[in-house]
């Protein structure tokens, strides 16, 4: 995608699960089946306080200690290999996702997918609901250290080619969001996971994506970068 001549290039960094697609309930569907052949608990307050987080860490939260390798592919395995099938059959959008995207696009932003997804699970939401045309890149954060690490929102600024500072990331998670400040990136939380007074560690929190728009993104992006060591890459 050409960016507009004259204007500092920015971009917006997308969460997926539980910002674009409607997943919440069917992870901890397929959380709770595949770890009950385990006997590894998970409550409700569990899952909520693990949304984010990629599978390794879940599974430490829930243990108290990382699980050991052998553990760990197992349950990766037989939890996403359920998840996906779930995800082609019952997902769905959120209600301003195509509108803010498209929105985005047509004001020329670069955008990118930056999740704690295996890859193949934003491959399957990219073509399920056509969004391939509005992404310049994906990052995965599967195999990189988890949120609240900021490292796969900096890998997809690098991808860009865009300074963090210049970047906002749209997230629902608190691991998401936490990630979003290290990375020195301003942050958009969406009230879909955890209740909207609870977000006040991002920049802007609203109840959905219909509350957001191409002029609030420039708003933001107007605003006292934060300061922050990542505004250099390689």
């Amino acid at each position: 995608m050409n960016t507009v001549i004259g204007r500092i290039p920015e971009a917006v960094l997308w969460d997926m699960d539980g910002v674009l697609v409607d997943t919440a309930e069917l992870h901890y569907l397929t959380w709770k089946s595949t770890l009950v052949n385990h006997n590894i608990p998970i409550s409700r307050v569990d899952f909520n306080n693990t949304f984010g987080m990629n599978n390794g860490q879940v599974l430490t939260c829930l243990l108290g200690q990382a699980p050991s390798p052998t553990l760990l592919d197992e349950i990766n395995i037989s939890k996403e290999e359920l998840f996906r099938a779930l995800l082609r059959e019952s997902a769905e959008l959120y209600p301003g996702v195509i509108e803010l995207l498209s929105g985005l696009h047509q004001a020329r932003y670069k955008q990118a997918i930056a999740s704690s997804a295996p890859q193949e699970n934003i491959e399957i939401v990219l073509e399920k609901f056509n969004l391939v045309p509005y992404f310049d890149a994906t990052v995965s954060g599967h195999s990189l250290p988890s949120k609240p690490d900021p490292g796969v929102f900096l890998l997809a600024s690098q991808r860009l080619q865009i300074p963090a500072g210049n970047c906002i990331v749209i997230e629902d998670s608190f691991a998401g969001i936490q990630a979003a400040n290290q990375a020195g990136m301003r942050c958009v939380a969406v009230a879909t996971t955890h209740p909207l007074d609870a977000l006040g560690d991002a920049d802007i929190a609203v109840n959905d994506l219909e509350e957001l728009g191409v002029a609030d993104i420039q708003r933001m992006l107007k605003t006292k970068k934060r300061q922050n060591k990542h505004d250099r890459f390689q």
